[in-house]
């Protein structure tokens, strides 16, 4: 079905892509804007990249632009590059006539998705009906043959074919459901809701690179809380942080990571950086700080038991989601700087304040005391100190002094009135 009552605005569309939908057309291919650049030219918003589905193939898009590259293996698709934009050029799919052991896995997960098809064969291959709308330029018209636009006006996000085959054959549609579910406020159809909470098990078979950069999608594209709610509420959060779901119910871990993830998203809506660092590091703090104090109560010194404890919950991560060392490194830091933040005497505050990860542990450390951990309003004393001259700084360092004197003071009274209680009997 064509429909000619939706149009989109030329304004909004990239320059690149209409120059690569021409060409493509100008040497005899169909090609079409199409996905969620569609959906979101609909909706109003304005589209992060655009892709572009024609019937020429990889090699021949290759040999019409020379600023191209080939990338990908399971799905095999062209980057034209513009400067710093980069257009995506899919081939039409088709779906696999046969399944076998090189194009699947025993559970009924692709290996290989570069059968090509026809126009329809495509649209009917997509995952989500709203990410199968094509737009022709030359006519102007939206083609949707699997009544997408009667779901987007619906605030409806609906697996086209039957859930629990779409899952089994690409299991990371799992978590797309989820995070377009959080970033357009749409609601999961029955069926595409209802087949997550049973096949969440499929994930582990995901390999955890990829696993990360979706991650990255879910958590660090400014609708991160959101996302997390959504995770619970379909039970696959735990999936993929298994160690850090089994401590949930116990600890202030849900309100930590929902703390961090409302500054990221705000960071991301202000235009400021932001890292994966410090989205792990609150992800797994608190199975940290659990392998932490096991490993110091089986008499393992504080340092080597913070390092081995690190270690650990980073190579058990590993196993589900990948974490590449410039962003564990950091972690790392943040994590250990949380125990020298204390620290408050002699040159220790001055050195400290240098150091490369100061303010991410500092703003980490204003966290954990929102979430509810009692720190004796350390965060507070970070932030005067960071504000004071020399001299309140100075002044600052005296009192944190003279309350740990009266705090030793108040312990040692306390011991010596107990040993004299224990002193005489009743």
């Amino acid at each position: 079905m064509s429909d000619n009552a939706t149009t989109l605005p030329l304004e909004r569309i990239s320059v690149n892509a209409l120059k690569v939908v021409k060409r493509l057309t100008g040497h005899g291919f169909e090609a079409y804007l199409v996905g969620g650049c569609v959906r979101d030219l609909i909706l109003g918003r304005s589209p992060k990249d655009f892709d572009v589905a024609t019937n020429a193939h990889p090699e021949e898009v290759r040999d019409i632009f020379r600023n191209s590259r080939t990338v990908g293996r399971r799905f095999r698709i062209v980057h034209i590059r513009f400067g710093r934009d980069i257009v995506e050029v899919a081939t039409f799919r088709s779906a696999h006539k046969e399944i076998d052991e090189n194009t699947h896995t025993n559970d009924g997960r692709i290996l290989d998705d570069n059968i090509y098809g026809t126009f329809q064969e495509d649209a009917y291959r997509r995952d989500f009906t709203m990410n199968a709308l094509y737009y022709n330029i030359d006519t102007a018209e939206i083609i949707d043959l699997v009544n997408g636009l009667d779901d987007i006006k619906a605030n409806r996000i609906r697996l086209i074919g039957e859930p629990d085959n779409r899952y089994r054959e690409d299991p990371v549609r799992m978590l797309r459901a989820l995070r377009f579910k959080a970033k357009l406020g749409f609601d999961l159809d029955e069926q595409t809701g209802s087949s997550i909470h049973h096949l969440g098990y499929l994930l582990q078979d995901i390999p955890p690179a990829r696993i990360f950069e979706e991650v990255l999608k879910l958590f660090m594209s400014g609708h991160g809380v959101a996302t997390l709610e959504a995770m619970l509420e379909y039970d696959l959060f735990g999936w993929l942080f298994p160690s850090t779901r089994r401590v949930m119910d116990d600890t202030l871990a849900e309100k930590l990571i929902h703390l961090a993830l409302a500054s990221t998203d705000r960071r991301i809506a202000n235009d400021m950086p932001v890292t994966p660092a410090f989205i792990f590091a609150a992800l797994l703090w608190y199975p940290f700080i659990e392998d932490k104090k096991r490993l110091e109560e089986e008499g393992v010194a504080h340092v080597e038991a913070s390092h081995a404890a690190a270690a650990n919950v980073i190579g058990n991560q590993q196993l589900f989601t990948s974490i590449p060392r410039r962003f564990s490194g950091p972690m790392r830091d943040i994590w250990n700087l949380q125990f020298r933040l204390p620290i408050r005497y002699g040159r220790k505050p001055e050195i400290l304040v240098t150091h490369k990860r100061f303010r991410a542990a500092y703003d980490f450390l204003l966290l954990r005391e929102e979430s509810g951990e009692k720190l004796d309003e350390l965060g507070q004393w970070w932030t005067d100190f960071q504000e004071a001259d020399e001299d309140a700084r100075r002044k600052l360092k005296l009192q944190t002094t003279d309350k740990k004197k009266r705090k030793r003071n108040r312990k040692r009274r306390s011991n010596h009135d107990r040993m004299s209680a224990n002193s005489y009997p009743p």
